[in-house]
């Protein structure tokens, strides 16, 4: 098959089995500026927004994308050289493909290239909206306090007299100290990222930023900016070289950075926009009053659920989530983990069967194609387990129920964090603590509470035997005798003798 470069220029010559924007990009403008265009944005939201463009819709909101970090230079080439075009390909369990070219992305600004272009695009009134997807960890706030860190350097050098901004926090204010000194009305500012609560916490710390600047304005965000929470779904894994053949070789397009992921997509968001919104419901977002529900539903199931698997696979031998999933043993601890230890702690959640969503939870994680690396799941866990897994443990505490698979899963983490596996083959731990986290689980073979004990991860858990035997035995039986036997007897017992 013929590949065709991914432009502009070219989308009339592509192959008739690939989906094109069926709107006229060139009357589109940017009504919203999104920091972190990775897979996940451009696999959910994007998407969102180019499903109302095709259907007329939303033509003053396309996205504007806006790199900070270094290793954002990338993406800012390879969306450029498209015109802000990649291909969508959805994996279904069946080996069916489906391929669309996005077209809602219409620009994107790297700011360590020109900060002052960022600041400058987001202070025009054009743009009603800035969204987020910077990952737990770009907040900036402690895993257990979730208090803004302060002292962070970076922090501090951006929140100096005078200093460019460098930050999406430094960026954001300056943007909105603008527009309040030009009587232009505020965005809103709008996360989509999973954290219990993500606008509370956007709100909380990007006027704590402020606060280190200008009280006066962080007082005038508090009262006059928005920050709606929000629920996403989507698995979406890195891109690899091999997607990237494949969208050459089965579709015919020449795409640099393409995004691949499951056909399951969700969005819950609250109603809360005073400077506008797209019609986003009419794209099938569910657009409500009271976020929670939903979002406490999927950290506790998916996400959490996610992490119930990922230790336990990789020390099994598994690099796929879809292998992972497909072991009986597994499949039925995460069952038994979302009935008896999780969806106690939900609400109901309206126009939602749990039973159903578990069970779809389950054939997601088992889809074969979209071959998820059980790596990413692992990776950056002192973020992730703290917000997704540990308020599992607290609610059931408190209510005096039973955290055996909860405290089984935190054991298979303490287990992984040692950096060996059961082969004596090293694992690559990936997260902000991975000195830290894994001098401290090579202890724990003399010590066994040494990884609970670390407060600023765990606070008070190490203090509760309620938590700390079902650990302790699960700790020792995959010591001793190894993940698979470990899960084996979690599955049927639901704990570790």
């Amino acid at each position: 098959m013929t590949v065709t470069a991914l432009t502009q220029w070219t989308l009339a010559s592509l192959p008739r089995q690939v989906a094109v924007p069926g709107y006229d990009r060139s009357v589109l403008t940017a009504g919203i500026v999104h920091f972190g265009v990775g897979g996940f944005h451009r696999a959910h939201q994007a998407m969102y927004l180019d499903r109302l463009m095709n259907a007329g819709l939303a033509h003053d909101w396309a996205i504007c994308g806006v790199g900070v970090l270094p290793g954002d230079a990338r993406m800012r080439d390879a969306l450029t050289a498209q015109d802000g075009l990649y291909t969508l390909v959805l994996k279904h369990p069946d080996g069916t493909r489906e391929a669309r070219v996005i077209g809602s992305i219409i620009d994107y600004l790297f700011a360590p290239d020109d900060p002052e272009a960022v600041i400058e695009r987001m202070a025009g009134p054009a743009v009603r909206v800035v969204s987020l997807t910077v990952t737990e960890g770009g907040y900036n706030f402690h895993p257990v306090t979730g208090e803004f860190d302060r002292d962070n350097p970076v922090i501090r050098a951006d929140a100096a007299p005078g200093a460019v901004p460098a930050t999406v926090f430094g960026l954001v204010t300056e943007a909105l100290r603008r527009r309040r000194e030009r009587g232009v009305p505020p965005f809103t500012i709008m996360s989509c990222d999973n954290i219990q609560g993500n606008g509370d916490v956007a709100r909380r710390t990007f006027t704590a930023f402020a606060r280190l600047r200008d009280p006066a304005l962080a007082a005038w965000m508090e009262d006059e900016v928005a920050f709606p929470n929000s629920m996403v779904d989507r698995i979406t894994p890195v891109t690899t070289d091999e997607d990237r053949e494949s969208v050459a070789r089965q579709f015919g397009v020449g795409d640099a950075w393409p995004v691949v992921c499951e056909p399951f997509t969700q969005w819950a968001l609250e109603d809360r926009f005073p400077a506008g919104r797209p019609p986003l419901e009419e794209a099938g977002v569910q657009v409500v009053a009271d976020v929670e529900p939903y979002e406490l539903m999927k950290l506790r199931l998916l996400n959490a659920g996610h992490q119930a698997l990922c230790y336990f696979g990789h020390l099994m031998g598994h690099r796929y989530v879809h292998e992972a999933a497909s072991e009986p043993a597994i499949a039925a601890f995460l069952l038994g983990y979302m009935d008896a230890e999780a969806t106690p702690t939900l609400r109901p959640v309206p126009g939602v069967d749990l039973d159903a969503y578990k069970r779809t939870l389950i054939e997601r994680f088992s889809n074969p194609e979209v071959r998820d690396t059980v790596a990413r799941l692992c990776a950056e866990s002192s973020d992730r387990i703290p917000k997704w897994l540990l308020p599992v443990v607290r609610e059931r505490l408190a209510a005096g129920g039973a955290v055996g698979r909860a405290a089984a899963v935190v054991a298979s983490w303490a287990r992984y964090a040692e950096g060996v596996d059961e082969r004596g083959e090293p694992i690559t731990v990936v997260d902000r603590l991975a000195d830290r986290l894994t001098a401290i689980a090579r202890t724990q073979r003399e010590r066994p509470t040494a990884f609970i004990e670390n407060r600023e991860l765990f606070g008070d858990l190490a203090d509760d035997k309620r938590f700390v035997e079902p650990y302790l035995r699960a700790l020792a039986s995959l010591h001793a005798r190894g993940a698979r036997a470990t899960v084996e007897e979690l599955a049927e017992r639901g704990e570790v003798s």
